[in-house]
């Protein structure tokens, strides 16, 4: 019989495996340079450092400056981890995605993308309860958006804010049990959105088959989406027009060909201080110029689903299926 960890926030308690993840130590993959520019961002010498293991799909990682610690989502297990360097991981939410048990076949039931918000509030991609939500500071949570005209999101994955307040995020259908074709899915494409400040919620474009990951550039004069779908393992590009929605999209950088013997898909993404972009696909992150050429891959060896900027702003943390990581760099995050 395995012992059970309890865990309780805001009133409600949960039940984990206490095996459910380890610490861990070494390094993983290697670092793949193919343009000299790339060692003005890794440095020579870098390695990508495990920090944890054993969980069953990493997700959504996002630092939290207030604790000075990472959390990220275990989405099969509906759970929010935080490691936190010299403390490890513990339990920081559950569940962290769905909250109506029983499962009913949920594939992926928990939280997905993390971000926060101007407040250092945490905003949660959610795909069990297909919604938006933010946890407050009490515990409780509260849903920025869970419907478009009425019908249900099909999962939320990752989100984005502008420096105006506005969220953007992307609706693919992973958290559904047959995906496109589930019984429940009740809107007839996958989307990506804006929420205004205001509350207003628009359509920005529903032309990709799977958007996933997405960033702004320094500027925000850009967005990058992802699109995991295995037949067109694309990033997209589009202009950020004055009233917030997208015009003129192109594909950034096209990753079907490098499938071949690589795990992974386009998945999260982010964008560094020069306008770099680091995103997540076949062999784990790829690094491109802001013109789109491929500078070099930290190949985890992994399918590789997300990263984001950490401790002072120049640490990757990298989500690596059962993995935790991070990569020390010489470049950082865009300034606020």
């Amino acid at each position: 019989m395995k012992t059970l960890l309890v865990f309780a926030l805001a009133g409600s308690f949960c039940l984990l495996p206490a095996t459910a993840q380890q610490p861990a130590s070494g390094t993983l993959g290697t670092i793949e340079r193919l343009d000299p520019a790339l060692d003005k961002l890794i440095p020579p010498g870098a390695v990508i450092e495990k920090l944890a293991e054993g969980f069953d799909w990493s997700e959504g990682p996002v630092w939290l400056p207030a604790d000075g610690c990472v959390l990220f989502s275990d989405v099969p297990r509906n759970t929010v981890y935080k490691w936190k360097a010299g403390a490890g991981v513990s339990v920081f939410l559950k569940p962290s995605g769905y909250t109506d048990p029983p499962m009913r076949g949920q594939r992926e039931p928990g939280s997905n993308g993390l971000t926060l918000d101007a407040e250092g509030r945490l905003v949660l991609c959610e795909h069990g309860d297909r919604r938006v939500a933010r946890l407050e500071k009490d515990g409780r949570k509260t849903t920025l958006a869970d419907r478009f005209e009425g019908k249900r999101f099909n999962s939320p994955n990752d989100l984005a804010f502008k420096s105006n307040g506005d969220l953007y995020f992307t609706d693919p259908p992973y958290g559904l049990p047959k995906l496109n074709n589930d019984p429940a899915k009740e809107l007839p494409f996958n989307g990506v959105y804006r929420l205004a400040k205001d509350g207003a919620l628009t359509l920005l474009t529903k032309e990709l088959t799977f958007p996933n990951g997405l960033a702004f550039s320094p500027d925000e004069k850009t967005l990058y989406v992802a699109n995991s779908d295995p037949q067109r393992a694309i990033w997209m590009a589009f202009d950020v027009k004055p009233d917030g929605t997208l015009a003129n999209g192109r594909v950034f950088f096209d990753a079907t060909p490098l499938r071949k013997g690589r795990k992974g898909l386009p998945d999260g993404l982010k964008v560094d201080a020069r306008g770099n972009v680091f995103a997540t696909g076949p062999g784990g992150v790829l690094i491109f110029s802001p013109d789109g050429k491929h500078l070099g891959t930290l190949n985890t060896g992994e399918a590789t689903a997300n990263c984001a900027w950490g401790d002072d702003g120049s640490t990757l943390y990298i989500t690596a299926d059962m993995f935790l990581c991070r990569v020390k760099t010489t470049t950082s995050k865009p300034s606020p």
